[in-house]
This record gives C-alpha cells, sequence and structure tokens, in this order.
C-alpha cells in the first residue's frame, strides 16, 4: 500500500534561512571520483557541522548543460548542510555542452549534452554513491534537479540499491514524451555509427542552434519508458514500479512551462494505480521559485531537510556517522 502526502507538505519559505550571516559555517572541500569504465567526475562536498551532521548525505546531482558548481546548487548545498545534511555536488558525464570524458587506448571519450550517453550515467551515481558511503555515511538521499532527474529515476530502477534512502524529483518531468525520434535523423544516426562516426553532430532542422551526436542520438532513442515515460501516464510496468525508496517531487510556481501542481496531483495519481512502486510520495511547491530556484535556494533546502528528516527509515537516522 502507497502512502500520499497533499501538495504542500510543508510551509517551508516561511522557516527558511533567507540571511546568508544566519547560516551556520560549513566545510567545503573539492573531490574526484572514478567509474567503472574509467571516467573521472568532479564535485564538492558541503559538510554539516559535527555537532548537527545527520548519517545520511545528500547527492544532488544537475540538470541539462550545466555542472556540480552552478551558484543555485552551491547555495542549495550550502543551505542543506548548515541543515545538518552533508551535501555532494556532483558531476556526471553529461555535465555542460561538452567535456573529456575520458582516454581509452589512446581515443578521446567525450561527454557532455553533445556527446555523452545518458544511460551510462548509472556509473557515475553508483561512484558518488560508493563515495559517500567511504565517508562512513549509513545512506544517501539522490536528488536530481531538471534533466538530472532522469540519471536519478534510472540509477533507482536498473539497480534498487538499498543504500539510497530517499529520491527528490526536483522539476523532473512528469508527462509523457510521446514524440517518436525523427525516422530521417535515426537512420542517419545509425549509419554514421556504423561507420565510426558516433561523435559527428547531427542537424535538427527544428531546432538549429540545438546538437547532439550520433551515438549519444542513439542513445536517447534506446532508453524507451526510462525516458519517455517512467512513472506510467500511459503504459503498463513503467520504471517507477521497480523504485520501493519514498519519493518527494516538486516544482517551483514560477516554472509553469516545466511542471505545475497539476502534474504533481497526475503523479499522485498515476502512482496510486501501479502494482508498486515508492514506498510513500510526497508533493510540494516550491513558492516563488523558477526552474533554478534563483532566491528561493534556502526554501528548496528546508523542503529537502524537513523531509528527509521526517520521511527516511528512522534506523538510518539514528547514531553518528562518523
Amino acid at each position: 500500500m502507497l502512502a500520499f502526502a497533499a501538495t504542500g507538505i510543508l510551509s517551508a519559505r516561511q522557516n527558511a534561512t533567507t540571511k546568508t550571516e544566519a547560516v551556520p559555517k560549513v566545510t567545503e572541500e573539492l573531490v574526484h571520483v572514478q567509474t567503472s569504465d574509467g571516467v573521472t567526475n568532479g564535485g564538492a562536498v558541503f559538510a554539516a557541522p559535527a555537532s548537527s551532521a545527520s548519517p545520511i548525505a545528500v547527492i544532488w546531482i544537475h540538470g541539462s548543460q550545466l555542472n556540480f558548481y552552478d551558484p543555485s546548487y552551491v547555495k542549495i548545498a550550502r543551505e542543506l548542510a548548515a541543515r545538518g545534511f552533508t551535501t555532494i555536488s556532483g558531476n556526471t558525464r553529461m555535465h555542460d555542452l561538452g567535456t573529456l570524458a575520458a582516454m581509452r587506448d589512446g581515443q578521446r571519450v567525450r561527454g557532455g549534452v553533445y556527446w555523452g550517453r545518458n544511460s551510462e550515467q548509472v556509473r557515475d551515481l553508483a561512484a558518488w554513491i560508493d563515495f559517500a558511503i567511504s565517508r562512513s555515511f549509513k545512506g544517501v538521499i539522490l536528488a536530481g534537479h531538471s534533466a538530472g532527474t532522469t540519471a536519478v529515476q534510472t540509477y533507482q530502477a536498473e539497480t534498487r540499491d538499498s543504500r539510497v534512502l530517499g529520491m527528490v524529483i526536483a522539476s523532473g518531468r512528469v508527462q509523457p514524451n510521446t514524440s517518436p525520434p525523427d525516422p530521417e535523423r535515426l537512420a542517419q544516426a545509425k549509419r554514421l555509427v556504423a561507420e565510426g562516426l558516433g561523435e559527428a553532430l547531427l542537424p535538427n532542422a527544428n531546432r538549429p542552434t540545438s546538437f547532439v551526436s550520433a551515438a549519444t542520438f542513439l542513445d536517447l532513442a534506446s532508453m524507451g519508458p526510462l525516458l519517455v515515460d517512467f512513472y506510467g501516464v500511459g503504459i503498463a510496468n513503467p520504471p517507477v514500479t521497480r523504485v520501493r525508496c519514498p519519493l518527494l517531487a516538486w516544482f517551483g510556481t514560477k516554472e509553469s512551462d516545466i511542471g505545475t501542481a497539476a502534474d504533481l496531483d497526475l503523479l499522485k495519481s498515476t502512482l496510486q494505480r501501479q502494482p508498486a512502486g515508492p514506498s510513500r510520495v510526497d508533493t510540494v511547491m516550491i513558492q516563488n521559485a523558477d526552474h533554478m530556484y534563483h532566491g528561493e535556494e534556502a526554501q528548496v533546502a528546508q523542503t529537502l531537510a524537513k523531509w528527509a528528516s521526517e520521511r527516511v527509515p528512522a534506523s538510518a537516522r539514528q547514531g553518528a556517522a562518523r
């Protein structure tokens, strides 16, 4: 039996810290992890003061074209640490528009939005979770922002990692993507990959300034329901049925082009009719927040911290982490 909470589960804005000088000092550290396939990802650890540190860490995954040090992400991480939750803001191989992700056999492996493969972010998240556990945390909350929600959702649906005690969907798509891949671009991508030219950029007649490589295009096309309809709005047996941990989803009130309260209602009603899924689903609208939460980072942190304190298993909240 799934448990559901109404939209607006907490009045975070009234409780959020808004003045920088009121935020307790936290420790910040640049770190790197290496994935099982040799990709090195950078990130930062925002450690909570030892006197108030939770045994649970938050891992924050960036959206499309962004990276771990985006100013809003840094502010959210600092605010979370001030509330007792050490936060790891980490890159995946999809950060920025393009990046050199690794060298293999003397050859460049490119990443980023243009060249990276979204499905392979599972390895990136595994490395960050391993890192958190190596720091003596008992478990993690996986939080994905915007396109980063695909990485978080895919990871937990494919691995069912028991170390993930909660999943946060921050401004991630609920509505299914009903547009199939353009058949001409799909055929061109297959031809280029077959010819060893997977890094070649495909033209897009509908969006002339938007690019993606042939290999990236094929990877996206192959992800199926993981990318198209994760929650099962229009399909049976969706990937979300393989997720068991509690789930928190939100949108800002100033990002109606991304999602609204109606989308959160759709999420809850969709999950309620699934045969299995998250143990609990909570939703909230972040007041006065745009897609990047500019000026409302403290409210975001308060929302996540309060939910994590109340929703994750009590056994994981007991005792000190280090």
